[in-house]
């Protein structure tokens, strides 16, 4: 029995090794958290440990920490990182040289290819950095924040940048990168602004328009991967396909976000307005009915 295990055992390692050895990007098997899978999956287990255990038992006795200048310079910082990342995305092939209907892996030396390629190696170190909101979130004792939305999305975008490292730094995917750090562009200086006190809140009307530009951004994302799974294209149509599932996946948990905070509970406070207006101002038949109770009894 426990030999036809370690037989078993020893086929997937194999099959495993073979898998990345054919697959595996040569130029990135030795960057940082590159080696394997391994690294990646013990930090995201941290940090759901971290944020769903660890963390608020720790907290749970504790004053919130006071992070405002650390938020602020993480902000700033997040900001500075997805500037970088929508250029090196742009001139490595978005600009001009890329395919929006069909773009190939380029695994030359060349020197836009190594670029690009580089690019989504820092993408992905952003993917893992971003992990820090959640942590902030715990540190801050704001944990009606941390959402089944909010926990998923900072799980699965460094899984899926991890994957486009080892095995597809480039190509048709990237557009997906591109657009996302041109999004947090926006949404890490909406943070940094609403992070500077009570004063700046007037200058953040478009709070509601961060999620839209958000769910503008998934629908992009869907469409350019969708489309291409029906053209002949030298791209992995079941990467296309992931990409697209992802992507409606996230176009749902967003829409209903912003469905349940901006639609519904505005008919809420319209219904709730409305009632209270109802219930202060009195009709006029209750008025009559009150002026000829009045007077029967002044007659009585």
């Amino acid at each position: 029995m426990n030999g036809g295990n370690s037989t078993f055992n020893m086929s997937i390692l194999d099959s495993y090794t073979r898998f990345m050895q054919r697959n595996s990007d040569p130029r990135t098997e030795n960057w940082w958290l590159m080696s394997g899978p391994g690294p990646l999956l013990t930090i995201l287990a941290t940090y759901l440990y971290f944020c769903n255990s660890v963390g608020p038992r720790y907290m749970r006795d504790r004053k919130p920490y006071d992070l405002k200048n650390v938020i602020m310079i993480y902000n700033i910082s997040q900001v500075l990182m997805s500037i970088f990342l929508v250029y090196e995305g742009l001139v490595s092939g978005w600009w001009n040289d890329y395919s929006f209907s069909c773009q190939p892996v380029d695994y030359s030396l060349s020197p836009k290819a190594s670029r690009m390629a580089a690019a989504v190696w820092w993408y992905f170190m952003a993917k893992i950095i971003e992990l820090l909101d959640t942590v902030f979130f715990v540190l801050r004792k704001k944990n009606r924040q941390i959402s089944f939305l909010h926990l998923y999305h900072h799980f699965i975008m460094p899984i899926c940048a991890w994957i486009a490292v080892k095995f597809l730094p480039g190509g048709h995917g990237t557009l997906l990168g591109v657009i996302n750090a041109f999004i947090h562009i926006i949404m890490y200086t909406y943070y940094f602004i609403s992070g500077l006190g009570p004063q700046y809140q007037k200058y953040l009307w478009w709070k509601k328009h961060v999620t839209t530009i958000q769910l503008v951004q998934f629908c992009i994302i869907f469409c350019h991967n969708f489309f291409v799974m029906f053209n002949e294209c030298n791209y992995p149509k079941f990467i296309n396909f992931l990409l697209a599932l992802n992507a409606a996946l996230f176009i749902y948990m967003f829409g209903n976000f912003y469905y349940i905070n901006y639609v519904k509970s505005k008919k809420i406070a319209q219904n709730e307005n409305v009632k209270s207006t109802n219930e202060n101002v009195t009709s006029p038949n209750e008025n009559a009915t009150s002026i000829s109770a009045n007077g029967k009894s002044k007659d009585s």
